[in-house]
């Protein structure tokens, strides 16, 4: 049997489970977006149109993000993990460093009472959203090489991203800080931490968060408008009715793309935090079902990927991108449906917004990243053939540093080899040689 024919069949299949896995991830992101900038079209057109006179204007703005984003996602799929590795600890100094620059009088700039958001020229970033990716690619060097880090490192980064979650907290955004700190809580419970840890760190949290609401007057008045928001109709509990509004609106079929009615200066942020909600309306509980299908199968992928991870370093980040991309929609779909408190959270890849997005593609940027490496090192691993023991061809020359061939056991050998005959022709040169 050929060894090699059967060699490059294997490599042909590998390949083509390869691209096809990638081909998935790749196919499954583009629909995303996709589905996104239609709904976004729709659900900011009349905003637009009546703030700047141009209904396309945030759906141009958000063209433009959709293309750095990918040619940052880009860069990200075509360079190995452990390249990225080496700036995960400055870009997330650095987004610490802007997350505080927000609390600075004068820079920091305040929508709707919470102050998130710095001014990049004509747009403004939001630094918790760019946090994201820097610190799932942190943590899951951190819990994926908990024994090769000494205590004092250990104590260093878990203090780095305790101190990264209250500055967040403080400006103030509760749900950010939520979605970080249940997606480093996952990629410690995921590398095997200990649970009474877990346990430690699951009650620090909801003690922070009790803390925050106590001391937080709206974010009080928002649990108890979700609680009852019919008791504030006109108030607290108007975002949460306009929605469930939009949503039963929507019936079993939609009222079809652009047809929405709630968007028409009812529904407020629409084209934001509530952007599940017009799509609801306009596409129906067919839509809803078929987006939570679409959620579970690249949820799945997801998984699949971390499953196939050769290090747990490249297994954790897989976690850690689902975990963000689909746990982030989930939780906004909570929201607009009035099953969680109301939060200002948007919606991966379809919410307006540049830092969400960007954030968003180069989340999903490393997951392509951990499945192309998965498949490299199976591509590798098949390639690779041990190596095989030359044999001696009876009547060729072995080689000096070959040893002799050892007696059979229990044969006596002699100590005194008896001297190889001469040829005729090596006989007469001796003899010629001893004559002279």
């Amino acid at each position: 049997m050929n060894l090699n024919r059967f060699a490059g069949v294997t490599n042909f299949f590998s390949v083509q489970d390869w691209a096809l896995e990638a081909r998935l991830l790749r196919w499954l992101i583009m629909l995303w977006l996709s589905v996104g900038l239609v709904v976004l079209f729709s659900a900011s057109f009349p905003v637009a149109d009546i703030e700047v006179g141009d209904g396309a204007r945030y759906f141009k703005i958000q063209i433009l993000w959709i293309i750095i984003g990918l040619l940052m996602s880009r860069w990200i799929t075509r360079n190995p993990l452990k390249l990225i590795m080496q700036f995960s600890g400055l870009g997330l100094f650095i987004c610490l460093g802007l997350i505080i620059a927000t609390h600075i009088p004068g820079l920091g700039v305040t929508v709707n009472g919470a102050t998130r958001w710095l001014p990049l020229g004509p747009f403004l970033i939001q630094p918790s959203e760019l946090l994201k990716p820097f610190l799932i690619l942190q943590s899951a060097r951190l819990f994926g090489q908990w024994h090769r880090f000494r205590a004092p490192s250990r104590w260093l980064w878990l203090g780095i991203f305790a101190l990264c979650l209250m500055s967040i907290l403080v400006q103030p955004n509760l749900s950010t800080t939520a979605v970080c700190g249940i997606t480093l809580w996952l990629i410690a419970w995921a590398s095997g931490r200990p649970y009474k840890h877990l346990m430690l760190t699951a009650v620090a949290g909801g003690l922070a968060a009790v803390v925050s609401v106590s001391i937080k007057t709206y974010q009080r008045e928002r649990i108890i408008s979700f609680l009852d928001p019919w008791a504030q109709a006109s108030d607290n509990g108007y975002q949460l009715i306009q929605s469930l509004y939009a949503i039963g609106s929507g019936g079993f079929w939609g009222t079809g793309f652009g047809m929405g009615q709630q968007k028409l200066g009812y529904l407020p942020i629409q084209y934001t935090d509530f952007i599940f909600s017009v799509y609801a309306e306009e596409f129906g509980f067919i839509g809803a079902v078929m987006l939570l299908l679409f959620l579970a199968v690249f949820s799945t992928v997801a998984l699949l990927v971390a499953l196939k991870a050769k290090s747990s370093v490249n297994r954790l980040i897989a976690i850690g991108c689902m975990v963000l991309l689909v746990g982030q929609s989930l939780i906004n779909i909570g929201v607009a449906t009035g099953s969680l408190p109301t939060t200002g959270l948007p919606f991966p890849m379809m919410s307006y917004g540049g830092s969400s997005m960007m954030s968003s593609l180069i989340i999903a940027g490393l997951l392509i990243r951990v499945a192309r490496e998965a498949h490299e090192a199976d591509i590798v691993a098949m390639t690779e053939q041990p190596l095989r023991p030359r044999r001696h061809r009876p009547g060729s020359r072995r080689r000096r540093h070959e040893q002799p061939p050892q007696s059979p056991i229990g044969m006596r050998r002699p100590e005194t080899e008896p001297e190889p005959k001469l040829s005729h022709r090596t006989g007469r040169r001796r003899k010629r040689i001893r004559s002279i």
